[in-house]
Formats: C-alpha cells, structure tokens, sequence
C-alpha cells in the first residue's frame, strides 16, 4: 500500500471520527448542559459513541426532612462532566458520614449512530439499593470502575440510561408517622427524578413515554413502591424489581414513631410533642442525624432496617398489598437470586461457611427465633419443623447449611417476590408479568463451592462489568452479562424480554397464576432454563399455615399474604 493510500486512509478515520453524531449542548427546564462524548472501540472507528452527562441536578439542595423542592435554574451552559457527591450517609465503621447534602443529581447515557444523533430511545432509570441507609447513583469499585456505569447497557442496549442520587437513613426516611414529619423523602426524591426524566429525556433523544425504572435490593423495593404509589400515574411503562419487593417485611416500618424517638433522644430533641420534635430534629445538624442511625445486625431482625418507607397516606396510601391495581398498565419484571440471603447468614450463624464447625438443630432454631421474632415461639417451632423436615432423609451438613440459607432467602427475598408477581398479574390489565430466578454462581473467592448466587451479585452483570474490566471475569461471566443486558433491555424497548434488538438465548415465558412460569438465568442457559411453580410449597407455608398464627410481638409478621378476594391467585401445586 502506498503512502498516498495510508494517508487516504488515515484520513478516512479520521472523518469517521469527527462525524461521529453527538448532542452537544442539551437544552432543559433548568438551562443548558453539556456533556462529554466518548468514542467506542479503537478509536471511535466506525463512529459509534456514548454521550456522557454526569452531575446535572434533578431538584434544589434539599431542607431537612422536607420534601424535594424543583431547581431553580443556572445560568450559562453547566458543564456535566463529573459524578457529584452521594447523599449523606454513615461510613462503613459507622463512627462518622461520608457525603453530602446537596446530593440530588442524575447522570444520563446516550448511546450514538455515526451519522443522526438518537431518537426515541427507550429510557432506563436506575435506583439503586443499600438498605434504605446507604449506597450512591455510580457506587464506586475497584481501579475506578464504577459498579453502576451505565454505558455499557446504553451501547449495548441501544437504551438511554439514567442514574441518580436519593437521600437516605434519617434525612431520607425518619417519620413520627403523623403530619409533622411524614417521612417518606428519599422515595419523593426517587419521584422527583422520575418526574424530570419524563419532562427533558426528549431534549436527550429519549422517548419520555417509554420509561422503565429498575433496581435491586432496597432499589428493587423502591421501584415496586414507585409502581404503587398513586403519583406516578402516567410517569412509568415499565419496572424491573431485583431483589426487592413492596411486600417484603423489610421495606415498610410501621412503627416509625418508636424509632424517630430514639433518634430525637440521641440528638436532644423533646420525646412527647411530635410537632416540636419535628421543628427540633429539622433544626439539628443534618451530620448528627445521620449519625444518630447505628445499623444493628444483632438486634430483633426487625431491628435491623427501622427507617425506610412508611404508609404515609399520601405517597403510600395503604398497605402496598392494597395498591396493586395503580399497576395494571406497567409491564413487571421481578425475580430473586437464588441464596440471595447468605450474606446475612453468614454473620448469624458463621458455621454455614465454615467446614471446621457443625451446623446444629440448636443453631437453626436459634436464627428461625430471631427472624419470626413476630409469631413468638409458635410460629418458631412451625417454621423450625417446617424447614427441617427434608432432614430426615438427608443430615449432612451441606444439607443443613442450604436450608439455613433457603429459610432466610425464602423469607426475606423470595415470598415477597412472589405474592408481588402473583398481585400484580391478578391485577393487570394492559400489563405483562414476568419472574426470574438467578442461580450464576458467586464469584466470592472466599465463599464454600456450593454457594449459588449471593445478593446484589446479579447487578455486575446487569451493568456489564464483565465486558467493562474484562481481565478480572470470565468468557461465561461475559455470557451471563450479555443475557441480561438483552432480557433488560429489549423489555424498557417492547415490553417483551424476548423482542428487541439484541438476540436472547432461550423464550422467556410471562408469568400466569395457573403456570407459575419463571425463567432460571445463568451461564447455561437453553430451552430447559423455563421452569414452573418455584418452592410452592414453601410460599403456601409462609402466607397461609405461618400467616394465620397469631402476632404477639414485633411489627414485622412476615411476607404479606393477599387480601382474600384475591387469596386464590397464590394456591398452585406443591
């Protein structure tokens, strides 16, 4: 080839690069905003990019233990380029907070042809999980690679991504469960940045009524409440729960006062007088709050999460079980990890990770106690003969370490899952349903061999970690990353996980009552991975034979069984 051809060349890729579409400066409510576009692959060749926009603010700097209030604009053209600080929040040694206040912002990716910049994208808000208490919209890794970087589901995809920032802990959810502090502010703070998606995602080449919002964790019950809550009518086509569920015994207090007086204690403020406890707590020093809140895994377990969500009347109006039929037109995916509960198990009962200890009858009875603190000891013995029963024909101590884990998982994780998707079916009208079981095996070094798929080990695939630092996974991790990256996104494109742009590799089925279909996700995946009627035996124990003994302490009784019009819809085959 001759130099006048290699210049030619050269030349060419050049202009493939600078033709490359971007947006540029982006016009919103609040003013103007510019990005950074990032060229993909060897040097953009080809034009494809990513137009990167990081930092722009959803809402004002938040009051204290107010609700959101809208931006009031800047001048000039803001230069989005950097992730701002999360919310407020505990260290992990809980001594002191990390942090800010003025911490409402949201990052947004748009992936980009070579020739016209994007139109009519499907748009996906991420929110994401940490226990109502912690967590951040990028959630940083290791060698600065962020664990919630949407551009690898953008591009992939072909979705525009959304991120975006909450308050958390006592500034996002302390309540005295009355009009003077109705709490709830973190899930108006979700709200709000659904609300500013909807209004200038179009300006970003976003399709404002195709929105899907999906998380994980405290993330996944937060979208399932968004779903619920009668304030976004209109604002969401489509939500994906991982691991998460507005039943769940975990994401609704409902004592909030009992708790929202402990913290007034710690900070000085009066106990009696809700309306001048809530003027001295707005008054107290948003750090002393934050710190206020200590995490206690070794109390009551409903102890351990004490503020999160309330029915406020208001954002939440009823029992989430009641409000089912505000879903009717959002297509649902919801599912669970498959041990999604090992990691709490391992703190309470060390020796399921442990080959040097025994699991003993006493130990299980022990934790069964702990987590049905709600039914007293009738509803520990239930569970306990309930659970051991398959012990029997096998004691070994793999046996007994899986129980351990099925017990926490079924209870925490799995059930609520269920009579979430069993709920919203019955309900839906437009709307399609659709659950999953993820069983990819943990990746944890330090984990036993047997351990299936841990909590939140789901959402490195989801967010294509494995593509993105490829030299720390494996081909199939990259296999199992690709899968979901495809379900994902060809459901916020169609509403259909199997119909999009990106080939799946076996049907998914939507989910009836009288199939119970579910659709196992892992690295082998073929016409097989579609299975029926997970553990039902399991979920008739919890909202029937356990629901129906009496509470004696607690607030917490467990997954909540349906209304009885709607009972029916949970009974299948063992």
């Amino acid at each position: 080839m001759g130099h006048l051809e290699l210049a030619v060349l050269g030349l060419a890729c050049c202009l493939a690069v600078v033709s490359a579409a971007t947006l540029g400066v982006v016009p919103t409510e609040g003013g103007f905003v510019e990005g950074v576009n990032k060229k993909l692959g060897l040097f953009g060749i080809g034009g494809r990019s990513v137009d990167i926009f990081k930092g722009i603010p959803f809402a004002a700097p938040p009051k204290v233990l107010e609700n959101p209030e809208p931006h009031p604009g800047w001048q000039g053209t803001l230069k989005a380029k950097d992730f701002k600080q999360r919310c407020l929040q505990l260290t992990l040694t809980q001594l002191n907070t990390k942090g800010s206040e003025d911490c409402l912002y949201l990052n947004i990716w748009v992936p980009q042809g070579q020739k016209e910049v994007s139109q009519n994208l499907p748009v996906m808000i991420w929110i994401y999980g940490g226990g109502f208490f912690s967590g951040s919209a990028e959630e940083k890794s290791f060698f600065n690679n962020y664990q919630h970087d949407g551009e690898e589901i953008a591009t992939r995809g072909n979705v525009i991504v959304v991120t975006f920032n909450y308050r958390l802990g006592p500034l996002g959810f302390l309540s005295t469960g009355d009009a003077n502090l109705p709490g709830n502010y973190g899930l108006r703070d979700q709200h709000m940045a659904i609300v500013w998606v909807k209004r200038n995602i179009a300006a970003f080449g976003g399709d404002p009524d195709n929105i899907t919002i999906f998380g994980e964790s405290a993330g996944g019950a937060s979208v399932s409440l968004q779903t619920l809550s009668p304030y976004n009518k209109g604002l969401i086509r489509r939500a994906i729960s991982q691991s998460g569920s507005a039943v769940a015994s975990w994401a609704i207090q409902k004592n909030p006062l009992r708790w929202a007086q402990q913290i007034a204690k710690k900070v000085g403020c009066p106990l009696d007088d809700t309306a001048m406890m809530a003027k001295c707590l707005k008054a107290t020093d948003p750090q002393a709050l934050t710190r206020a809140q200590k995490i206690n895994p070794f109390g009551m377990a409903s102890d351990v999460l004490v503020l999160v969500p309330v029915i406020d009347g208001d954002f939440i109006p009823d029992e989430p079980i009641n409000l089912f039929a505000n879903t009717a037109d959002i297509d649902y995916i919801a599912g669970t990890n498959d041990m999604d509960a090992h990691f709490l198990v391992r703190l309470f009962v060390p020796a399921v990770d442990i080959d040097l200890l025994t699991i003993t009858e006493k130990d299980f009875y022990k934790f069964v106690s702990w987590i049905t603190i709600a039914k007293g000891p009738r509803g520990a013995n239930a569970t306990f003969d309930f659970y051991t029963a398959s012990w029997a024909q096998d004691s070994s101590q793999l046996a007994k370490r899986k129980t351990v884990v099925d017990f926490a998982t079924d209870y925490l994780f799995l059930m609520p899952t269920k009579i979430d998707v069993a709920q919203h079916r019955a309900n839906a009208k437009s709307a399609r349903t659709y659950t999953y079981l993820f069983s990819k095996p943990s990746r944890n070094p330090f984990y036993p061999k047997w351990v299936g798929a841990d909590h939140a080990e789901d959402v490195q695939y989801v967010f294509g970690r494995p593509f993105a630092t490829p030299l720390i996974y494996r081909a199939q991790d990259r296999t199992v990353s690709r899968t979901m990256i495809a379900y994902w996104t060809n459901f916020a494109r169609t509403g259909d996980p199997n119909q999009g742009q990106m080939a799946v590799p076996t049907q998914w089925e939507p989910y009836t009552q009288e199939t119970g279909n579910y659709l196992e996700i892992n690295n082998k995946m073929d016409d097989q991975s579609m299975k029926q009627h997970l553990r039902s035996s399991y979920l008739q124990y919890w909202t029937q034979t356990y629901q129906a003994l009496p509470t004696v302490n607690g607030d917490g009784a467990g997954p909540v069984p349906p209304s009885d019009n709607s009972e029916g819809v949970l009974r299948g085959p063992h």
